[in-house]
């Protein structure tokens, strides 16, 4: 067979394995250079021996240690490893051969048996030749021990380059982890995986001295890689991945959630628009919950962060759903700015993310002058449109009552069939209208003075809500400062 060994000037290939290709930027990270292609020898050799120092150093550790926790992370990804085995070794002078084996260079046919190292193979992931075969005990999310004789006949295992095996064991680095579980990014950007990978070293880092009980609350893995689509030069469109998983003995799991392509320009139209950015704050806030006795069970930039990624069973929360949610809540009052801020923050997603450029106003003045001057009073007719708002045969319905009785008082109506066929047709994206043509009724409403509500904003609830987002905006300058200033050129 006729296979091509790893170039010595580049030993580490980004392949488009989302394991592979997220261990591989975080060899890079750590070994401070701009890209994986242009890792050296002497870096692999220098990245393996900070991974095999800290393996060693969690597998042999206390359980009450702070240490201990990056062992409970290896155990998440590889439980079947000679770092993670229950019969593991507890001395470290003893355990660290057999770590450091794994990330020896190929062809030492001392430490392999025969037939195995005089056979070449290309590698699973990058295709280089290498004479070493892994197994499930080292690779992260392969098989569990329920799953047996998954591979061909005679195949001993999956052949792995150096390269390849090296940033398998920094995925951890270079992912957002829990005790339990790992997250990685792809990313059509590459600038955005970098950043991504770039932030999680740091916090690996910390996790390794520190431990997780002793870290401050972190952000969720979502809102880390918004903050690398936000670095996307001029808002190109970059689809991206989070592919969250654990490699567990029994029940090994995967989650894969996406952002369509348009996020980094609608993030990029947001940052540079103060009415967008008011509104995505305001999002936050809305979204931040607490319990009964105040502690936080809910970040808000988390949450809203979370927004922009689907999953792929669809049981994602929508965007334009949230915020229809706010809109039209009860639990908070929003004043005239804000109602705006956020109903511009809808359209705005619906026009970048979806592709809608709806023109929503002759229904919602329909509608808004039915509730302004129909019978009964506006509140009572808010309630009922706020019940047929989603649902497409009772917004039908609605509009007609609406319609006929503006006729009959002898008042305009402003739209007609060709503006509620969108609306009350059962077809992709008449939903997403629905939730639109809500929130510019209730603007309509508050731009006209119409009062749906016995109860006005209150002037404190109102101080307390520019507060937060004062606050939001500190916080936000100040956690952008210290990564920059704890990254430093990574």
């Amino acid at each position: 067979m006729n296979v091509a060994t790893a170039a010595p000037e580049r030993p580490v290939i980004a392949t488009r394995h989302p394991l592979q290709r997220g261990g591989a930027w975080a060899v890079a990270v750590l070994a401070g250079r701009a890209r994986p292609d242009e890792v050296t020898v002497t870096d692999l050799d220098t990245v393996a021996a900070e991974i095999v120092e800290d393996v060693v150093a969690a597998a042999t550790a206390a359980k009450d240690t702070a240490a201990y926790d990056w062992w409970k992370v290896l155990f998440a990804l590889y439980p079947n490893s000679k770092a993670t085995h229950s019969k593991r070794p507890k001395e470290s002078t003893v355990l660290r051969p057999d770590i450091a084996l794994l990330f020896r260079p190929d062809r030492e046919p001392e430490t392999e048996p025969v037939q195995a190292a005089a056979t070449l193979r290309p590698c699973t992931f990058c295709g280089t030749g290498t004479t070493v075969v892994w197994t499930k005990s080292t690779l992260p999310l392969y098989d569990t021990d329920r799953a047996l004789n998954t591979l061909p006949p005679g195949v001993p295992g999956w052949p792995v380059c150096r390269g390849c095996r090296v940033a398998m064991w920094a995925l951890p680095y270079g992912a957002w982890l829990t005790a339990g579980s790992a997250t990685v990014l792809t990313c059509e950007n590459e600038d955005a995986e970098r950043d991504f990978v770039a932030q999680n070293v740091l916090r690996a880092r910390r996790v390794t001295h520190l431990g997780f009980e002793r870290m401050p609350a972190g952000t969720r893995s979502e809102l880390v890689a918004v903050r690398a689509l936000r670095a996307v030069r001029d808002g190109d469109f970059a689809a991206s991945t989070l592919w969250s998983f654990k490699n567990d003995n029994q029940e090994p799991w995967l989650r894969v959630t996406r952002t369509r392509r348009a996020v980094p320009a609608f993030l990029a139209r947001v940052d540079g628009n103060a009415v967008l950015r008011r509104g995505w704050r305001l999002l936050e806030i809305g979204l931040t919950r607490v319990d009964r006795t105040g502690q936080l069970v809910a970040r808000g930039p988390d949450e809203a962060a979370r927004l922009l990624f689907e999953a792929e069973d669809g049981r994602s929360r929508s965007f334009l759903g949230q915020v229809h949610e706010l809109l039209s809540g009860s639990d908070r009052r929003w004043c005239a700015e804000d109602r705006a801020a956020l109903t511009r923050l809808a359209f705005t997603y619906a026009e970048e993310i979806l592709g809608m450029t709806p023109d929503l106003k002759p229904v919602a003045t329909l509608i808004a002058d039915w509730i302004e001057h129909g019978s009964g009073s506006p509140r009572g007719r808010f309630a009922e449109y706020r019940n047929a708002a989603l649902n497409d045969y009772q917004l039908g319905v609605l509009l007609t009552q609406a319609q006929y009785r503006l006729m009959l008082d002898g008042r305009p109506a402003p739209s007609g069939p060709e503006d509620w066929s969108p609306l009350i047709q059962r077809r992709p994206r008449t939903w997403e209208l629905r939730m639109l043509l809500s929130a510019t009724v209730v603007q309509l409403l508050q731009e006209r003075g119409v009062t749906v509500n016995d109860t006005p904003v209150d002037p404190e609830e109102r101080q307390r809500t520019e507060a937060l987002l004062e606050q939001s905006n500190h916080q936000r300058a100040e956690e952008y400062e210290d990564e920059e200033e704890e990254m430093g050129p990574a």
